[in-house]
């Protein structure tokens, strides 16, 4: 730490660097994921409004499965958008894994394999989402 930031820097502060500066403080929710505590969370949102959530655990590192069956199909849709800009920008995963449920991933978590799409007659819920990239 420079001699002016020592001189002007309150007892209370902690410091955030330890040795060089180069190094920097991982955030706790960085950590547990480093560690191996990354979680999977299923979410069945009922609104469009919960989707700020599933963004959040998403930015968290956590590996998010979500059913969409519980909304309109334009809301879905709206949704899955919404969803695919945040994987987009943390660099992680979208993937549908059945009639209306998605997989996302962020950039640490790697996926293996694919879900092949039934050929039956069956109808699902919101079966007709599919991310758009």
């Amino acid at each position: 730490m420079s001699f002016l930031k020592k001189m002007f820097r309150d007892d209370d502060e902690e410091d955030i660097f330890s040795g060089d500066e180069d190094q920097y403080y991982i955030a706790s929710t960085e950590e547990s994921a480093e560690e191996g505590g990354a979680k999977m969370i299923l979410l069945e949102p009922r609104a469009f409004s919960e989707s700020q959530q599933i963004a959040d655990h998403l930015k968290k590192r956590n590996t998010v499965v979500v059913n969409l069956k519980r909304v309109t199909s334009e809301q879905a849709k709206r949704i899955v958008d919404f969803l695919s800009g945040t994987i987009y920008a943390i660099g992680g995963d979208l993937q549908k894994i059945g009639g209306g449920i998605f997989l996302c991933t962020p950039n640490n978590i790697n996926v293996q394999g694919k879900i092949t799409e039934e050929s039956g007659d069956e109808n699902h819920d919101n079966d007709d989402i599919t991310p758009e990239w």
